[in-house]
């Protein structure tokens, strides 16, 4: 599939089909009854399973650009990997569609604030404005959440909003820790090795905490395998391999589509209707994501 990209597909369109193939996770983690830290177990176990082909064909040699540190640094974005899919995941099971997936890709937020303390880079007077936005539409997004009900707003909001932004705090430390070594180590092996320490996470914690692995029946394992393909291959995966062409800002502002398509087949295929709280908190939140994502420091 990567080979079909680099030789036929203008970046700006694997993008768009990315965050399209990102948007439906959400409706598929609902559709699913399968505990969240297994779902994301299989998810990004099945993911692993279609890249490995390419990985050991065409790119087997760049794995010699790997040493000691960069193995150490690519578990490690792995494991956070694995704790952002399991809080996002469980955060659906508590609060809206809307909410969860507005909060989880707030990553942006905590990728400048980690940049400045670790990197050395400037945050600047429109960064730190779109973070106070941003959390500003957080703040509000969740107490409308809470005020409005579960029957809008889900039967734990607050926990659930809580769980997403945790998820998006680890979605930071994955991007934060993977920037160096990914512009030194092809997209394959990169995804490969980080997708494998992932996988070992998730399944470390599914045996931690005694979670059934088998006996799943034909829904669940197509919902598995409709995860790894869509969001997994044709979203993330894609992703890693943009950022090679497009500019990281880019990026990161396309990504605010998924919300919006989330929310929208949220609507279509859940009747879930999001809350007027919920709605222009997740507008400002996504505005001020915008303003940080799209700032020049």
């Amino acid at each position: 599939m990567l080979d079909v990209l680099e030789a036929r597909t203008p970046p700006t369109v694997a993008l768009a089909v990315a965050v399209v193939a990102v948007s439906t996770s959400a409706i598929l983690v609902r559709w699913s009854d399968a505990p969240s830290v297994v779902l994301a177990l299989y998810r990004v176990l099945l993911t692993t399973l279609l890249v490995a082909p390419f990985a050991f064909t065409r790119y087997r040699g760049a794995f010699s650009a790997f040493d000691r540190r960069d193995v150490l640094v690519a578990t490690l974005t792995g494991a956070a990997l694995a704790i952002h899919f399991a809080a996002y995941f469980e955060s659906l099971a508590w609060t809206s569609v809307a909410a969860s997936v507005t909060l989880v890709q707030s990553q942006p937020l905590f990728v400048a604030v980690g940049a400045a303390a670790f990197l050395h880079e400037r945050i600047g007077t429109r960064k730190a404005l779109g973070i106070a936005v941003a959390i500003a539409g957080m703040v509000a997004m969740s107490a409308g959440e809470f005020l409005a009900g579960a029957a809008v707003a889900g039967s734990r909001p607050l926990y659930g909003n809580g769980l997403a932004v945790l998820g998006a705090f680890m979605a930071a430390v994955y991007v934060l820790a993977g920037r160096s070594l990914r512009q030194r180590v092809a997209v394959v092996p990169y995804v490969l090795v980080v997708y494998t320490a992932c996988a070992l996470t998730l399944f470390a914690v599914a045996v931690a905490q005694d979670l059934p692995l088998t006996g799943y029946g034909r829904r669940e394992w197509l919902l598995f395998f409709a995860l790894a393909v869509g969001p997994g291959l044709f979203g993330h995966t894609v992703i890693n391999w943009a950022l090679e062409h497009v500019e990281s800002s880019v990026v990161s502002v396309s990504l605010l589509g998924e919300p919006v398509g989330a929310t929208i087949l949220a609507l279509l295929l859940l009747s879930e209707t999001p809350g007027s709280a919920t709605v222009a908190g997740g507008l400002v939140v996504l505005a001020g994501i915008y303003v940080t994502a799209a700032a020049r420091a």
